[in-house]
């Protein structure tokens, strides 16, 4: 699968605002797109960020959809985005392990790697990563996305509620170690999001 993320930031109280458009005229215009295969929209109210991430069986259907999206995204964010990002990515490893729900927690890994080492980071997060994380207690799911040519990738770690987020920074961050440095990766970035609403069918 493919998947597309909008991050943007703005005023922390006007992110409500956004997340209302986003779950109403936003949900209706992905579903009608061909190859839609779900969607998430995670927020961090206290510094005013939110993360959405679409998903979709294919890189033509990601890109068809994004020609209908890049019009209404900005009406869509209005008043709270001062700011907007948009970042394409394959899904190169997707670790189901429960239904993530409203109020639980998302913890975002932002890596650079060569782009040489995609496979290994792929290899080495499918066979010793997610397993790891799939023993933290409260955990939901993780996700690998990468961008190939641009040596850019972002794991997603999914929990059921903020408390086990919040419980399993220690231990991640002994994962995070050892799998950055088995797979040649440098972290770039740390970021936690309180789960508005995530759903994706089917995987790879």
């Amino acid at each position: 699968m493919f998947v597309r993320t909008v991050y943007a930031t703005g005023d922390p109280a006007k992110v409500d605002t956004a997340i209302r458009a986003l779950n109403a005229q936003g949900r209706d215009l992905l579903q009608e797109r061909p190859g839609y295969r779900g969607a998430g929209i995670f927020v961090d109210r206290e510094l005013g960020k939110l993360l959405a991430v679409s998903w979709w069986d294919s890189e033509e259907a990601r890109r068809n959809s994004d020609e209908v999206m890049r019009e209404r995204r900005p009406s869509l964010m209005e008043p709270f985005a001062a700011t907007i990002a948009v970042d394409n990515y394959e899904v190169a490893v997707y670790h189901p392990a429960g239904r993530p729900v409203s109020g639980g927690g998302l913890r975002i890994t932002r890596l650079e790697f060569d782009p040489a080492d995609a496979d290994l980071l792929a290899d080495t997060f499918r066979a010793s990563v997610a397993p790891r994380l799939e023993t933290l207690p409260g955990f939901t799911g993780t996700s690998l996305h990468i961008d190939r040519s641009r040596g850019r990738g972002l794991v997603g770690a999914l929990f059921a509620d903020r408390e086990s987020l919040a419980a399993s920074r220690s231990s991640q961050a002994s994962v995070r170690q050892e799998g950055a440095a088995k797979a040649h990766v440098t972290v770039v970035g740390l970021e936690e999001f309180e789960i508005v609403h995530a759903e994706v069918w089917g995987g790879n």
